[in-house]
């Protein structure tokens, strides 16, 4: 996973008007879907290691880092065309979907700033937009076993 910003990156990360601002690239995929949803913020496509990007409007904010509390992120993506209505209805709600967040510069088109590829949970779709919930499974507090004997699920035990 890149996050080692080239210098032109950082420069550009440091500038109070930069020259070329970060690119953000979203990538939703799931098993349902033939070709993931791929979508960048800005005026024109982009292409990105072979794949095309379709400019989009949306708004996603980076997970937070608060102790005690997994990080979680918010999307909204703006509902144009049919396909992500249609791949909601096939998909079950989006169960299982998982979007990757890319940044880089336009001006270096193979380069990889930054990337993040968290779980999309808690889809709802609307007339003109798609929102959900970007976060990581809580696997540290998940049950060890599937089943645990204990006297509430085994009572014949004790």
């Amino acid at each position: 996973m890149p996050g080692n910003y080239t210098p032109r990156a950082r420069a550009n990360i440091a500038a109070t008007s930069a020259d070329e601002p970060l690119l953000m690239l979203l990538e939703i995929d799931h098993k349902d879907l033939d070709i993931p949803v791929r979508v960048v913020r800005d005026t024109q496509d982009i292409t990105l290691h072979g794949d095309l990007y379709q400019l989009c409007e949306f708004e996603c904010t980076l997970p937070d880092d608060v102790d005690g509390q997994v990080p979680k992120a918010q999307l909204k993506v703006d509902n144009i065309g049919r396909d992500l209505t249609q791949w909601m209805d096939v998909s079950n709600g989006g169960k299982g979907a998982t979007c990757r967040i890319i940044q880089m510069l336009r001006s270096e088109p193979d380069t990889i700033q930054y990337e993040l590829t968290m779980d999309l949970t808690g889809l709802s779709i609307d007339q003109y937009s798609l929102t959900g919930e970007l976060g990581f499974t809580d696997t540290l507090n998940l049950p060890a076993v599937a089943i645990r004997f204990d006297p509430r699920t085994a009572p014949g035990l004790f």
